[in-house]
């Protein structure tokens, strides 16, 4: 880009899980929504050997893709001290948000930290079936 302008929204979030199968059922459960896209994608020369991905839209327009790629390692799992991701933050109005999240994945019988309150905000952290960090994040209000 020649000046200083860079785009301002994240359009979409790609993970890469070992079991399709268990995935797309954890992350529907979690967003309480279908996905809007399920398919195998076919190999682009130069680009990607072809792989599955299952795409949710979520609230705000951001995509967030679930990919299995043939090569993934099932006993492979995310560790956020290696070099790329560290974990990918979900934007939440307020703590009092926080907690209904918190009561749901309770629901979900998903494991979290509870909400941890920091001079920035509030967090909620938990882990996905392949141990991908995420987390609920409210600013101080």
């Amino acid at each position: 880009m020649n000046d200083s302008t860079f785009p301002a929204t994240v359009h979409h979030i790609a993970l890469t899980v070992t079991d399709m199968d268990a995935s797309r059922d954890w992350y529907r459960a979690l967003l309480g929504a279908d996905p809007a896209i399920d398919e195998a994608v076919p190999a682009l020369t130069g680009h990607h050997s072809g792989f599955h991905h299952t795409i949710f839209v979520l609230t705000g327009g951001t995509v967030l893709a679930l990919h299995g790629h043939r090569d993934t390692e099932p006993a492979d799992r995310f560790a956020e001290v290696r070099p790329g991701l560290d974990h990918v933050g979900f934007g939440c109005a307020d703590r009092a948000e926080l907690e209904r999240l918190a009561a749901r994945l309770d629901g979900l019988a998903v494991k979290h930290s509870g909400i941890a309150d920091d001079a920035l905000g509030h967090g909620l952290s938990f882990r996905d079936p392949d141990g991908i960090a995420l987390e609920f994040w409210a600013p101080r209000s």
